[in-house]
């Protein structure tokens, strides 16, 4: 890609992997959309595209879909399923897919974060976790989670992830984005 001002960051704009996707988009030169919905808060506003009732049902889910595909229990207050349904939009209009959190033994990843990642493999999408544990990035190939060095090659990518960024994470994403669009 050589022209960054056509690659387009779609995200959720909440503070830790989020932010951090956020301001390095913009530190790039790249275009940025946060979706969000009524009466939630977000840490970045650049590029805030608030979610009508209408847009947002366009994400529902059933959520005990969502919980026997990930193998939990998530509430079922509306709250948790607009944070859910504004996930849906930030996959769905990212063709990759980059995620900060934590890999499970089931092969999900913890908390909300890990819905991003089911509709990313339910749609067939380049999916890549750093796992902050393991101090690397893995993605989902041939039904496995194997360690890979990605770099953002489409015009539009997903970034999503845990509120609880560690240092080592955030030194993960500026490495990403400048192997991804240093010249």
């Amino acid at each position: 890609m050589s022209n960054y001002s056509d690659v387009t960051l779609f995200s959720g704009g909440h503070r830790g992997a989020e932010a951090e996707f956020g301001k390095l988009a913009e530190k790039f030169g790249l275009n940025e959309v946060n979706f969000s919905f009524e009466g939630h808060n977000i840490e970045r506003t650049r590029g805030m595209k608030v979610l009508s009732p209408e847009e947002l049902k366009k994400g529902d889910i059933s959520m005990d879909i969502v919980s026997a595909r990930m193998g939990r229990k998530f509430s079922r207050v509306d709250k948790i399923r607009k944070v859910f349904q504004s996930i849906f939009h930030m996959v769905n209009n990212g063709y990759q897919v980059f995620v900060v959190g934590w890999i499970l033994p089931d092969n999900t990843v913890k908390g909300g974060t890990g819905w991003g990642v089911e509709l990313a493999r339910l749609f067939n999408r380049p999916v890549f976790v750093y796992e902050q544990d393991r101090r690397a990035w893995f993605s989902w190939i041939d039904s496995s989670w194997q360690e890979v060095n990605p770099t953002i090659s489409h015009k539009t990518f997903a970034g999503t992830g845990t509120r609880n960024l560690t240092e080592d994470a955030r030194k993960a994403l500026k490495k990403l984005f400048k192997k991804s669009f240093d010249a």
